[in-house]
C-alpha cells in the first residue's frame, strides 16, 4: 500500500505504475481515492471545528447562566445539542469514507523500482546471471517421482486415499534427506547471521491483510471455519506479522530471521505435465529468511538474500541461475523481485526454487511497522524476504542432478553429516 499523501500529490506517477503494470483497469481508483480523500479531509476538518468549538460553548453557557441570562443560554444549549447531532454524523462518515479509501489502497500497486525490467507477464522475465554448468548426463533421468520409488522413498497413492491429490508419504532415505536438506538450510543461515525462528503455523486475518494482497490470499490461504485464522502459505507472512504495530529502535535494525514451517496452498487453476509429483503440491516444508530494516538499506538486503540462496545451492553442486520478474509479473506489494531458478538435467532447462523480494514499506505501512529514530523522528520500515530452501522442488533439483547412471545418488560432503555420513544413496528397487 502506497503512501496516500505521496499519491495525493503524485497522481499521474501513481498511474504512470499502473500502466507499466499492464493494470489499466485500476487507472479510474486514482482519481476516485483523491476525491474521496479531499471529502474525507472536509470532513474531518468540520468534525475537528465542531469540537473545538464545544468546549467554548460550554463556557459561555455557563456564563450566561450565572448573569441569569437563561433564554440566550438556553439558545446555546440547542446548537451544542444540533453540534452534537452533527458532529455524530460527521464521525460516521469519516469512518466510511476511511475504509473506501483503504480498500481503494490496498488494491493501488506498489510503486516498482526504476530498474525493474518492463513487461506483460513471466515470460519476459530477464535472466541475470548463471552460477555453474549445466550438465546433461549420457543417461536417461527419470521423472523425479521414479528416482524416489526406486528407493521406496514415496507414496503418493496412500496420500491420495488419506487426504486427496496434492499430498504425499515421503519415507526413508528420501525422508531422510528431506530433513537433512532443512537442517543445513537452517544451520547455514545461522552461520550467515541470522537468528533461527519458529513461527505460528497459523495467523490472523488482519496479519494476511497486512502481507499480500486480497487475490493472493484467495488463490493460496486456506481459512479454519468458524475462527479468524488462516494456514499460512509461507512462513514469511507470521515473520512479518511479528512486528505488527511495533515501534522499533533505530539501534535494533535490521532484524534478520530465518524461519522453518510447514507450508498449506490451495494452489488453485490446472498445471502442466511438469507440475505433477511433487513439485506443485496443498502441503510441504520450508526455510524462510526475512528482513526488517531502514529504507535506504533495503536494497543492500535484498542482493545479500537472494545471493544467499545461490551460494545454498552452489555448496550442493546444483547449478542455478537469477530471473528478475518484469513488472507485469510483480506481485502488487513488491517494489522488486528475483526468482532463483536450478537445473533440470531431465528437461534440460532451469525451474523455480526460490523468490526473492523487496516490498518496500508497503507491509510495514499496512502493519503499521515503525521504526523510531535517534532524534525521535518516527517512519515506516522495508521489508524483505526470500526462499533459503524448499526441498520438495529443490529435492527434484537435488536427485536430478546428484544421479548416478547406476541409480545410485551422490550427496554433496555439505549433507554428509545430516545423513549420518553417508556418500550416497543406494536404490532398493
Amino acid at each position: 500500500m502506497i503512501d496516500i499523501k505521496f499519491l495525493r500529490e503524485n497522481p499521474e506517477a501513481v498511474k504512470e505504475n499502473i500502466k507499466k503494470k499492464f493494470q489499466d483497469d485500476k487507472l479510474p481508483l486514482v482519481d476516485e481515492v483523491i476525491e474521496l480523500d479531499a471529502k474525507s479531509r472536509a470532513t474531518q476538518q468540520e468534525a475537528d471545528d465542531i469540537r473545538s468549538n464545544r468546549n467554548k460553548i460550554s463556557k459561555e453557557i455557563g456564563a450566561l447562566m450565572a448573569q441569569g441570562k437563561k433564554e440566550e443560554a438556553e439558545a446555546l444549549k440547542a446548537k451544542v445539542a444540533a453540534n452534537a447531532e452533527r458532529l455524530a454524523t460527521l464521525e460516521a462518515d469519516e469512518t466510511e469514507l476511511s475504509e473506501k479509501i483503504r480498500k481503494i489502497m490496498l488494491t493501488i500497486p506498489n510503486i516498482i523500482d526504476p530498474s525493474v525490467p518492463i513487461g506483460k507477464d513471466d515470460t519476459e522475465n530477464v535472466e541475470i546471471t548463471r552460477y555453474g554448468d549445466p550438465v546433461v548426463p549420457d543417461f536417461e533421468i527419470p521423472y523425479h517421482t521414479e528416482i524416489m520409488e526406486r528407493f521406496n522413498g514415496i507414496d503418493m497413492d496412500a496420500a491420495g486415499r488419506v487426504a486427496g491429490n496434492g499430498f504425499y508419504y515421503l519415507m526413508g532415505d528420501i525422508a531422510r534427506l528431506h530433513s537433512a536438506v532443512l537442517a543445513y538450510a537452517r544451520d547455514f543461515m545461522i552461520d550467515r547471521g541470522f537468528k533461527y525462528c519458529i513461527p505460528p503455523f497459523m495467523i490472523r486475518s488482519a496479519v494476511v491483510d497486512g502481507v499480500m494482497s486480497f487475490a493472493e490470499m484467495d488463490a493460496m490461504m486456506y481459512k479454519i471455519e468458524g475462527e479468524d485464522l488462516y494456514l499460512i502459505g509461507t512462513s514469511e507472512h507470521s515473520m512479518i506479522g511479528k512486528f505488527i504495530d511495533q515501534l522499533i529502535p533505530e539501534e535494533q535494525l535490521p532484524q534478520t530471521l530465518t524461519s522453518y514451517s510447514p507450508c498449506f496452498r490451495k494452489e488453485k487453476g490446472a498445471h502442466g505435465i511438469e507440475e505433477r509429483g511433487v513439485y506443485r503440491i496443498h502441503q510441504f516444508e520450508k526455510q524462510e529468511m526475512i528482513v526488517v530494516c531502514k529504507p535506504e538499506e533495503s536494497p543492500m538486503w535484498f542482493d545479500k538474500l537472494w545471493q544467499n540462496t545461490v551460494d545454498l545451492f552452489r555448496s550442493m553442486d546444483i547449478p542455478v541461475r537469477t530471473i528478475e520478474c518484469c513488472s507485469g509479473d510483480l506481485a502488487d506489494l513488491k517494489v522488486k523481485s528475483y526468482d532463483v531458478e536450478a537445473w533440470s538435467p531431465r528437461q534440460q532447462k532451469y525451474f523455480e526454487v526460490g523468490s526473492c523480494s523487496n516490498l518496500g514499506d508497503a507491509q510495514a505501512r499496512r502493519l503499521r511497522i515503525k521504526i523510531k529514530g535517534e532524534n525521535g523522528e518516527k517512519y515506516f520500515a522495508h521489508t524483505l524476504n526470500n526462499t533459503v530452501v524448499a526441498p520438495p522442488r529443490m529435492l527434484i533439483a537435488f536427485l536430478e542432478n546428484n544421479l548416478r547412471a547406476d541409480g545410485s545418488v551422490a550427496i554433496p560432503e555439505v549433507l554428509r553429516p545430516y545423513m549420518g555420513g553417508k556418500e550416497v544413496l543406494i536404490p532398493e528397487k
